[in-house]
């Protein structure tokens, strides 16, 4: 496959087959009908949609964002032919079993071909993003009718999926949501309320949208505990899957983003009286498993978008590398230091030695990303058909303690990589005649997206490296030592002393936080906390990664290889450093920010 300034087929590559190994997924029941040969094969079919039909719309989405004419949002017309295309190549449908229309793709193979779509264009890719989330929660917690009514045409790329959580009110402390759903005679509920930034929560692109809304039933717990989750359909469904009349689902109005300005961010409202179902008001909706579990289940959404919202990350950050990098290969630009000639031709930027700077820090960021995500699928893969349950079990406590750091530490430093491309761009780069200021616009939404930084902090932090205690924190250790100990007696064991040492520093600060059972104290420096064991598993990650590269060559494989050690090199020098200050910090339990009043700032 030609390079491309979208994703790197290369890199890919290296990290699933060289890497990961996902080939040994067809020794399994699940993935038995598949080979390397399909692994490939769809893979490079995405890598085809995603240039030829979503890449070049990228720009034009964002210029002419979502608006509404004559009560329908009005998006450019080519995101609906880039999906119809999407959707009719299975890609919508590629992880969702065989008997649902899918093609059973392993989950780490997955988020490779949807990362070729992320980079191509994240508003567009979206839409199916959320839907195949909304169908796999569905297909693990909803009963069979509903798996039938609605996974099948979402797979189809028929009707798209939402997740509504937030209100206005609320934002993302979902225990203070007011949408009511009053149960009803025939067994289904009516819910009232509105519901704020909803994703892809109205358009014309596909015959229906199923929402799934988190609503609070009269007379249940407070808080959290009373949260149950629904099915409310845009269009309802006749008993015999056909389009019946329309929903009480109203939009209520467009939010207007700095990125992302493909997908439509909705305020809607449920159960107004904009519609009339069965000649009443009242947004008619289905319930998800029992009352008052809604929140155990739309985690199982939301966590699948949590690793998403980081891949998609990863995904902008390693686009704009790449268009710096081939900026900076073709811009001349001066000459180098040493030159003494005034009238020498000038020489490429990227032979500045601060341009290269930017360009590996970058490419550190964004691989590190991309072993990231590709790793926390690899362990679903593991939790979903490992052959024991043991191995099944730990790949589940594992995942739980890297998915805050799969969402966060992306969203930060892919980021990172995008401000980076701008840089190399000098003063073209935050024109809008190159697309890494885009890049960069639509990269910021994510820190915040699907729980912001912070959340994310207080959930590793708070829960998941306490739970069981400890368990998972420990698990962690002794998965980054067993890849220390093969480091041993190799180039690379500087490096795998160099995590050794923090691993150990983390699980002291981590019990030094919590010694005195005061949460407020251990948790006011969660967000140092998340960024430092972050490095430190990114840093492991390019430890396994350069483990996995041989020896260097000659020639282009050999540039490749040489690249991959460079950059593992970069983070174990440039940024791992940056980790042990953190932890001093943490050690000393400082109460800085706890004890700023509000009134000081």
């Amino acid at each position: 496959m030609p390079a491309s300034s979208i994703l790197s087929a290369r890199d890919l590559e290296f990290l699933l087959h060289e890497w990961l190994q996902v080939e040994t997924l067809t020794e399994r029941e699940r993935y038995a009908e598949h080979s390397r040969e399909t692994f490939d094969a769809v893979l490079e079919l995405a890598a085809e949609i995603a240039t030829d039909h979503f890449a070049p719309h990228n720009r034009a989405a964002d210029e002419h964002e979502p608006h509404v004419v004559d009560g329908k949002v009005v998006l450019v017309p080519e995101v609906a032919a880039a999906l119809r295309v999407f959707a009719d190549a299975g890609m919508t449908a590629a992880a969702l079993p065989e008997e649902l229309g899918g093609l059973q793709l392993p989950a780490v193979v997955n988020l490779a071909v949807h990362a070729w779509f992320q980079a191509a264009n994240i508003g567009t890719s979206a839409y199916p993003f959320l839907t195949a989330a909304n169908a796999n929660l569905l297909v693990a917690h909803g009963t069979p009718e509903q798996v039938r009514t609605y996974v099948p045409p979402m797979a189809e790329g028929r009707w798209f999926g939402t997740m509504a959580l937030s209100e206005p009110q609320a934002g993302s402390s979902l225990a203070d949501i007011t949408t009511r759903a009053e149960p009803q005679d025939d067994g289904s509920y009516r819910l009232t309320g509105t519901k704020m930034w909803i994703s892809a929560g109205d358009h014309e692109l596909t015959e229906n949208i199923v929402h799934l809304v988190l609503a609070k039933i009269p007379g249940g717990p407070a808080g959290v505990k009373g949260i149950s989750l629904f099915i409310v359909p845009k269009v309802l469904v006749g008993d015999d899957g056909a389009l019946d009349e329309r929903n009480d689902v109203v939009l209520a109005g467009l939010n207007h983003k700095m990125g992302y300005r493909g997908t439509t961010n909705t305020l809607l409202n449920f159960g107004e009286g904009g519609h009339t179902p069965g000649g009443r008001p009242g947004a008619v909706g289905f319930l998800v498993g029992e009352e008052h579990r809604g929140l155990t289940y739309m985690f199982h959404m939301m966590n699948e978008a949590r690793i998403g919202v980081g891949v998609g990350a990863t995904a902008l950050g390693y686009t704009g590398y790449l268009h710096a990098l081939d900026y900076a290969r073709t811009r001349t630009q001066g000459r180098p230091l040493a030159g003494k000639d005034p009238a020498a031709a000038p020489v490429p930027i990227v032979e500045h030695p601060d341009v290269r700077r930017m360009l590996l820090a970058a490419k550190s960021y964004v691989e590190g990303g991309l072993a990231l995500g590709l790793y926390c699928a690899r362990l679903v893969d593991e939790e979903r058909t490992a052959g024991s349950a043991a191995d099944r079990d730990r790949a589940h406590r594992l995942l739980e303690v890297l998915t805050p750091i799969a969402k966060s530490w992306p969203s930060q430093w892919c980021l990172a990589a995008d401000d980076l491309a701008v840089q190399v761009l000098g003063g073209a780069g935050y024109t809008r005649d190159f697309p890494v200021e885009q890049f960069y616009r639509d990269n910021r939404l994510n820190p915040i997206h699907e729980g912001t930084h912070g959340i994310q902090a207080l959930d590793l932090l708070g829960r998941k490296v306490v739970a069981d205690d400890g368990a998972g924190l420990a698990l962690l250790a002794e998965t980054i030592a067993a890849t220390t100990q093969r480091a041993r007696g190799t180039e690379w064991a500087d490096l795998g002393a160099t995590l050794d040492e923090l691993v150990a520093r983390i699980g002291a600060v981590t019990g030094a936080l919590w010694a005195d059972g005061d949460p407020e104290r251990a948790l006011a420096n969660a967000t140092v906390y998340l960024e430092a064991v972050g490095h430190v598993v990114v840093g492991w990650l390019w430890l396994e990664q350069a483990l996995a590269t041989p020896d260097q060559g000659e020639g282009r494989e050999g540039a490749f290889y040489a690249g991959k050690r460079q950059a593992a090199r970069f983070f174990q020098r440039w940024e791992l450093p940056k980790v042990g200050p953190q932890l001093a910090l943490l050690a000393t339990g400082d109460r800085t920010v706890l004890d700023t009043s509000p009134a000081w700032l």
